[in-house]
């Protein structure tokens, strides 16, 4: 008998700007659990903030962050992913320390629920804003816009629509890459003197470059088929479905345009 996969867990984050009244924002938090619903997570839990705006490095308040860190199981620091160097005096005090009897450990309670693993903010942040927020909280972090591009990823189905996404996704997981906590090495042989971020970028940027050909061999050879078909207005219509795919995965376009385009692609 199958295990089917624990179904990952979501807790939802806003912030309501001065302009947005309670309405809309309660809405728009609404819509958004719709939308990561349909990419197969479970909403645990919401939390909003009224703030001027979302440009800070965390997105929330530092009490907020707080909060969040600890529905997440993360210390609600930012810090920094490098490793730290220590000191000789810091390594024999630490030496010292681990000499000590153990300190009673607590047993974590088997009956508590399990942490989320996905913060989902509804807002377009920037990488660096989700980096923050992943050191704080410990948990991935998707924006809305990361949530639209999985999803049409996932209802993608003609060969035109899956390079279109694979776009998408690729230019919104380039500046969101990051070294791992370990460091990056640098390369040897080909490629030598990259780090580990830099040979990972360079190979969106190759990958991508060839999404891009392939992608416009098959709308070229789509325009060929249209004109010898030549029926009115069918090509109008495929040009702005195009346009509607591009725009939502770039920008995370709300309503029912979003809407129809998911179930065209």
């Amino acid at each position: 008998m199958e295990t089917k996969p624990p179904v990952p867990r979501a807790i939802l984050v806003g912030i309501q700007v001065p302009s947005v009244d309670d309405v809309a924002h309660a809405a728009s938090i609404e819509e958004l659990g719709r939308l990561v619903k349909t990419l197969g997570y479970e909403v645990v839990g919401t939390m909003s903030q009224k703030r001027d705006g979302i440009d800070g490095g965390t997105v929330l308040g530092k009490g907020r962050l707080e909060e969040l860190a600890a529905i997440t199981g993360g210390t609600g620091i930012v810090g920094s992913m490098a490793i730290p160097q220590k000191s000789k005096a810091r390594e024999r005090f630490e030496d010292a320390d681990e000499k000590k009897p153990d300190a009673p450990q607590i047993e974590p309670n088997p009956e508590a629920p399990p942490k989320p693993e996905f913060v989902i903010v509804d807002h377009e942040i920037s990488p660096s804003q989700a980096r923050n927020l992943e050191r704080a909280t410990g948990a991935q972090v998707l924006d809305r816009t990361g949530v639209i591009v999985e999803i049409f990823h996932r209802h993608a189905h003609s060969r035109e629509a899956k390079l279109q996404v694979e776009i998408a996704r690729l230019k919104y997981v380039s500046p969101r890459l990051r070294e791992s906590s370990a460091g990056g090495g640098r390369q040897q042989g080909s490629g030598a003197g990259e780090s580990d971020l830099e040979l990972d970028r360079r190979k969106i940027r190759d990958r991508l470059a060839e999404l891009k050909e392939q992608l416009e061999d098959i709308q070229r050879d789509n325009d060929q088929r249209r004109s010898a078909r030549s029926a009115p207005g069918r090509a109008g219509r495929v040009h702005e479905r195009r346009e509607v795919v591009a725009h939502a995965c770039a920008h995370g376009q709300r309503g029912a345009g979003r809407g129809q385009a998911l179930r065209d692609a």
